[in-house]
């Protein structure tokens, strides 16, 4: 299996080269030499755009797509299409999730064929969350709470940034899916894909929350609950 991971930036002059640098050493700790990495610049200002092709000329491994248009959506959908790697998926690039994790990930698509979607749930009994502000805590439970309850929900936790998809379910996925450019698209993507029956493997994760985030709180609510009320419309 060729593997896709995608890291979708926006002004991340600061952590994008720590996490992209400690993924190839990850990959090469463990000497995994089927992976890609592709880095979406969603129209940074900062000098992000210039310091991923520094990385790139580094290293072969990396490629970059640089987009006007920001969001995480538009981003990872961008990704999508280009893709040629059997499984392709997104990270945040402050490796919040455990790296580690893509172990699990790559073990379960090998020895799983019925699998089409391996993702993260921090929710997880068994998950270790370290760090993170209550506010926070309560405001993805909450969530996660009114997802189950409008669309009778099996998936958890669609927020995690990290999930991971045969290309086969992806492509079917993004081509009925809206043109959402927010952070609900990951949450559309699990919720069709339980309509379509696909089989979605949860997997608890060690998650170190990034008191430096970029993703606004309040704006992520406000777009979540608009999306929720227009999808639960539709399916």
């Amino acid at each position: 299996m060729n593997v896709n991971i995608v890291f979708p930036v926006l002004n991340e002059e600061k952590r994008m080269p720590i996490g992209i640098r400690r993924t190839l050493q990850f990959l090469d700790s463990n000497h995994l030499d089927n992976f890609r990495i592709t880095i979406v610049d969603n129209g940074s200002t900062d000098r992000t755009l210039e310091l991923i092709k520094e990385l790139q000329k580094e290293d072969a491994r990396i490629d970059y797509i640089s987009l006007k248009e920001r969001g995480f959506g538009v981003a990872f959908k961008t990704a999508v299409i280009e893709n040629k790697s059997d499984i392709i998926g997104y990270m945040d690039i402050d490796l919040s999730t455990n790296i580690r994790h893509m172990l699990t990930v790559l073990k379960i698509f090998d020895s799983r064929s019925d699998v089409d979607i391996v993702k993260g749930n921090r929710l997880s009994p068994s998950s270790k969350v370290i760090g993170r502000k209550l506010t926070r805590e309560i405001t993805s439970r909450g969530l996660d709470l009114l997802i189950h309850f409008a669309f009778k929900a099996k998936v958890h936790d669609t927020m995690c940034g990290f999930q991971f998809f045969r290309k086969e379910a992806i492509e079917n996925l993004v081509n009925i899916s809206s043109n959402d450019k927010g952070w609900f698209y990951c949450a559309e993507l699990l919720l069709r894909a339980e309509r379509l029956c696909m089989k979605i493997e949860e997997i608890p994760v060690v998650w170190k929350d990034d008191y430096d985030t970029k993703v606004n709180v309040c704006k992520t609510v406000s777009n979540y609950l608009e999306r929720i009320i227009s999808l639960r419309r539709e399916i």
